[in-house]
């Protein structure tokens, strides 16, 4: 869990000017510890901000490295954070998605790692995306 100190870090370390927004938006990140979609943050933001300005400073930590998407069946978008290793436009996600069917909850499942897929010739991959969806530990109790 990020402190409020280390936040204002993350933020200067990825060269964007520390505002209530991001400070705001970084902080539920930090303390969901799951992955939010642009409604859950609005829903659950302590300050007024807009949804141009929610989707501007998703738009800007996924471009830094700090957040990525996570597509999900209903084609809308989720956002998770980064570890440490991502950058500016250089996302290191290897890992698959847990979308439970019961609670909605999406986990990244850093453990198990997206397998290497071997494309037909001329096809490049740029970016994918392993979604398992079940059950999660937290409903099967």
């Amino acid at each position: 869990m990020h402190t409020q100190l280390s936040i204002i870090d993350t933020l200067k370390k990825h060269n964007l000017s520390v505002t209530d927004a991001r400070k705001n938006i970084l902080s539920l990140f930090s303390q969901s510890g799951n992955a939010l979609a642009h409604a859950d943050i609005e829903q659950t933001s302590s300050a007024e901000f807009d949804r141009v300005t929610i989707y501007r400073t998703l738009q800007t930590f996924v471009e830094k490295g700090i957040i990525h998407t996570i597509p999900s069946s209903d084609n809308s978008v989720r956002y998770a954070l980064c570890k440490d290793e991502c950058a500016a436009g250089n996302h290191h996600h290897n890992h698959i998605h847990f979308i439970c069917d019961n609670c909605g909850i999406t986990y990244c499942i850093d453990q198990i790692t997206v397998p290497k897929i071997q494309l037909p010739q001329g096809f490049k991959a740029s970016q994918t995306d392993l979604i398992v969806s079940g059950t999660c530990n937290k409903c099967e109790q």
